[in-house]
């Protein structure tokens, strides 16, 4: 039953995850572009002249090269902002009366979020328009069945380096989206391996598995089959590290809670 729950929990946690996505691409026509910058391309359309139909690629120093005007500088602005910025060039040089130009981004490579960990898909995504954490996780496949449930963001502020923690399942639960945070260019999204314990001993399944959130000494040993005919609940023992990394061997109860990396010992009965 509680192998049937925790599959469950992560059926509901992706269907949440595409949920958030599907909703962010309705309405990305209302959220914001995103800036060009070096390695970017762009498509330029110029209605009623075919000619000036160009495909270009932002170069190092964030320039474009356009028909009939040559280099524009176009580092840090939006799509729009180049259109603009094209249809005055080509009045204000007298090229052409009231044009209509169209910029459209084919491949982003200026703005790109790297996604590591226990995703299915890891790897280098781009940025386009407004992107959350979710929208993100996403598009890197989800999070893999053995992947845990708090996710790390590492990005730079121009200085230093820091670090937040997001737990997605809590997020959900409560319905607070305010850890749903917008991602930005250079960012790193890192999932790591959910938290594990281990038994050994006298049960039917030894072995490390997945530790759910306030699972007792009880509920580990039905996750491990429960005791085999040699075995007891008397004397139990869990071997767990204190905060110096010394490794100690305590007395277990069946409701007491059990930590990352805990080993349970189930011994033989002597009866």
């Amino acid at each position: 039953m509680l192998l049937v729950t925790n599959k469950l929990r992560l059926y509901l946690l992706m269907f949440f995850l595409l949920s958030w996505f599907c909703s962010n691409a309705i309405l990305a026509a209302d959220k914001k572009e995103s800036v060009l910058g070096s390695g970017d391309s762009i498509k330029i359309f110029v209605y009623g002249h075919p000619d000036l139909t160009t495909e270009t690629k932002v170069n190092d120093a964030g320039n474009i090269t356009f028909p009939l005007i040559g280099e524009i500088l176009v580092d840090g602005l939006t799509p729009s902002a180049v259109e603009r910025k094209i249809v005055k060039l080509l009045v204000s040089r007298d090229l052409l009366r009231n044009p209509q130009v169209n910029v459209l981004t084919s491949s982003l490579q200026s703005q790109m979020v790297s996604v590591l960990g226990n995703v299915r898909n890891q790897g280098r995504y781009p940025i386009e328009g407004r992107r959350n954490l979710t929208d993100i996780l996403t598009m890197a496949g989800g999070i893999l069945p053995e992947g845990g449930e708090v996710v790390t963001l590492i990005r730079s502020d121009g200085n230093k380096w820091t670090k937040q923690t997001i737990d997605v399942l809590d997020m959900v639960r409560s319905n607070d989206l305010a850890g749903n945070l917008v991602v930005k260019s250079d960012d790193l999204i890192y999932v790591e391996r959910a938290p594990r314990f281990y038994i050994y001993g006298e049960v039917q399944r030894a072995g490390s598995y997945r530790l759910e959130r306030n699972m007792t000494v009880i509920q580990g040993l039905s996750v491990g089959g429960g005791l085999n005919p040699k075995g007891t609940e008397r004397g139990l023992k869990i071997q767990r590290r204190d905060a110096n990394g010394k490794l100690e061997t305590l007395d277990a109860k069946p409701n007491d809670l059990i930590q990352p990396d805990d080993v349970i010992y189930i011994r033989e009965s002597i009866f």
